[in-house]
């Protein structure tokens, strides 16, 4: 899997390759030439399973990442059975924050627009008509993207051109060839000397591994498997134990079996040489989505037939047998099936009848892992929870549809969309959990304490994206049922957005009453975000806007003093924002720019975009007030253009949009027209990292504080 994308960023997100690739070298050339060709945009790689599509595709991405100026990026869709969440799934591969209230369609095409990338875009062939259109819609506004998908049938769209992957060439395919270059027989040699390092391809061993190569069809899965087993047993032997096995398939005849039931025999042979618990746990584990940790695979597969002390020790066997593969992460070794052995996995699992207890076990683990981040957000470890939920993002897309799909599984589904409030709001995932809580919400109608609480998250995230009347209406009905239920901290909570709203609106009265009723409440409670913090960092905004920024700064010193002694690090980086503001106002802008560029460095350790472009605009405002206005115009025309991907500018607020136009219209005076179009599209070129390294100036290569 691609590691989680904190930001975009112009070397794109590719997966490492974890094995040395063989052979295709007419297939690579002929895929790198057709890539460079005017005419094809859109190559999908076809061929069955197993035979190397996802790789070939990865290679090729490597080969060619420096002739695409804007990088080469990767979406899995193999887990995804929602093809309404296919643009979705692609900016969120991208590393779009996906904050805007915008449809998919636009804010992926706008953000595309004239930038020059290649796509990969793997396994597709269970969503081929929403691919297909989806392809083609971008390929017409973005004239510089070039897509390289793969499947196992060609998706039919406008512009295709397909590409088939073959098995790999067999000795006797190509006449006069010596047999120790051909590449199956390569194939099978790298991974034989990784699984016994003395492995020698010699006089002796080259004939039983010619003809097992050929038995197998030259399909790359196929021979890795064969490989695997020299651990016990010597190429003659496995030669002879899947020639018996095939004879048996065949009809006891030399005829040759397709190539796709070639593929499962030999996948079903691995199955069997497996000891009965490794093969139990193979079934089990098909429930995850993308990689997964140890614990969790203790968590969902132990139990009825698998004891929990035995978990470790299988992964690592099934490990050993390459049925599962491991890499390490900077928060651990992290375990996948690639999609082939986990589809004959969960097709064993369904036989098994345990496909819905596992999907449950799945499920409640990642309830309680969203708990336990929830819990710990305001604390010291909330990088680590980032990185962390985002990590498991494609898994909890797994727990999330088994709710949403399986009658009677809603509420828990509530539960965890609710309890992931901070993946929607601080890790640039607005979009995706206000699809999914409004999914949600259409199918627990009953006023609850669990509904209440989707609702005020609800409203959170409309603000976040600058749709202050969706904010409104969901933070109204959550109040309303609160009540109904006797819910007083839900209560308190809509208050609290319906503050956050009113902020937005300019009411600044209203605004100032009911943050001050939040505040109030939460005073005493343990619960800091998103709560309490948050109420005071919008309080002392308004504050500020109503012209008393002294009494904004008293609030605000708390404010960071509360989360410096806790560690948290996300609203200490708001409170730094409106320090600074407050400051500014004040007339002490050396003050508020240090502040203000320590919170955009804080800012770098989330995928916030919207704090980034808030924080940007303050930036500006001191640059140019410092006479440097050519760097101010630079700053406005990324943060425009981030706005423009990410949200709805300035958060649709009046009084940021006033501001943000004040700062353009001086910066335009001050420039000349020509000039400062010049400067304003040179920072819309500018990449989110390249933006705050621009913003945070001679600072830049500073550590970030916390």
């Amino acid at each position: 899997m691609a590691t989680p994308t904190a930001g975009w960023r112009r070397d794109g997100n590719l997966p490492n390759e974890l094995t040395n690739f063989v052979g295709r070298t007419r297939l690579l050339a002929t895929l790198r030439q057709r890539l460079q060709e005017p005419e094809t945009r859109l190559v999908t790689l076809t061929g069955i399973g197993g035979v190397g599509k996802s790789r070939t595709a990865l290679r090729i991405a490597h080969m060619v990442r420096t002739q695409f100026a804007d990088g080469v990026w990767f979406a899995d869709l193999a887990r995804l059975q929602d093809a309404g969440m296919v643009r979705h799934t692609i900016t969120s591969a991208l590393g779009i924050a996906d904050q805007s209230a915008r449809s998919a369609e636009e804010t992926l095409s706008d953000w595309v627009g004239d930038r020059e990338i290649l796509l990969i875009i793997d396994t597709c062939e269970h969503l081929v008509e929403a691919c297909a259109r989806l392809f083609e819609d971008l390929l017409k506004t973005s004239p510089r993207l070039r897509i390289l998908a793969t499947s196992r049938q060609s998706l039919n769209a406008q512009g295709e051109y397909t590409l088939s992957v073959p098995p790999l060439a067999v000795p006797g395919d190509v006449p006069g060839e010596n047999v120790f270059t051909n590449e199956s027989v390569q194939l099978f040699a790298a991974r034989a000397s990784a699984v016994v390092p003395s492995f020698e391809l010699d006089e002796r061993t080259i004939e039983p591994v010619s003809e097992l190569c050929r038995r197998l069809d030259g399909i790359p899965l196929a021979i890795e498997l064969a490989a695997v087993r020299l651990r016990a047993l010597s190429v003659e032997q496995i030669l002879a134990l899947l020639t018996d096995r095939f004879s048996l398939l065949a009809g006891a005849s030399r005829t040759a079996l397709p190539r796709h039931q070639t593929l499962r025999a030999a996948i079903g042979w691995s199955h069997e040489l497996c000891e009965p618990a490794e093969r139990l746990l193979w079934a089990r584990l098909s429930v995850f989505a993308g990689d997964f940790e140890l614990e969790a695979a203790r968590y969902v597969c132990a139990g009825q037939g698998l004891p929990g002390e035995n978990v470790t020790d299988l992964v690592s066997s099934l490990v050993e047998k390459s049925i599962l593969l491991s890499e390490g992460t900077p928060s651990g070794h992290r375990y996948r099936l690639i999609d082939t052995l986990r589809s004959y996995g969960e097709e064993w699992l369904d036989k098994l009848g345990e496909k819905q207890r596992i999907q449950e076990r799945h499920r409640d683990y990642y309830l309680q892992l969203a708990m336990r981040g929830e819990e710990a957000w305001s604390g010291a470890r909330q990088v680590y929870w980032f990185v962390r939920m985002r990590h498991e993002h494609d898994n909890i897309r797994v727990a999330l549809d088994y709710c949403l799909r399986t009658p009677g599984e809603a509420e828990a589904g509530l539960r965890l969309l609710s309890s992931l409030w901070f993946m929607w709001v601080a890790c640039g995932l607005a979009r995706e959990g206000r699809l999914y809580l409004e999914k949600a919400l259409e199918l627990v109608t009953q006023p609850s304490s669990v509904r209440c609480k989707a609702l005020w998250v609800l409203s959170y995230v409309h603000s976040g994206q600058g749709n202050t009347a969706g904010a409104i209406e969901a933070a109204e009905r959550c109040s309303s049922d609160a009540v109904r239920v006797g819910d007083s901290a839900a209560v308190i909570l809509a208050t609290k957005m319906l503050g956050t709203a009113a902020v937005l609106q300019n009411d600044l009265q209203k605004a100032s009453a009911l943050l001050g009723v939040a505040i109030e409440f939460h005073k005493t409670g343990r619960e800091l975000n998103p709560g309490l913090l948050p109420s005071i960092v919008e309080l002392s905004l308004v504050l500020t806007m109503q012209n008393e920024p002294t009494e904004a700064e008293v609030l605000l010193q708390d404010c960071i003093a509360v989360c410096t002694q806790r560690g948290e690090l996300w609203l200490r980086s708001y409170a730094m924002y409106a320090m600074a503001m407050a400051q500014q106002a004040m007339g002490r802008p050396d003050e508020a720019l240090r502040n203000a560029r320590e919170s955009l460095r804080l800012k770098r350790y989330f995928h916030d975009v919207l704090g980034i472009g808030l924080v940007i605009e303050v930036v500006a405002r001191l640059l140019l007030d410092q006479g440097q206005a050519d760097l101010a115009a630079r700053l406005l025309g990324a943060g425009q253009q981030n706005w423009r991907s990410f949200g709805m500018p300035q958060m649709n607020s009046p009084f940021f949009n006033a501001e943000h136009e004040r700062c353009v219209k001086e910066c335009r005076k001050l420039l000349g027209e020509q000039a400062h179009e010049a400067a304003f599209a040179a920072g819309k070129r500018l990449t989110l990292e390249e933006l705050i390294e621009l913003a945070v100036g001679e600072d830049a290569d500073a550590a970030p504080a916390g």
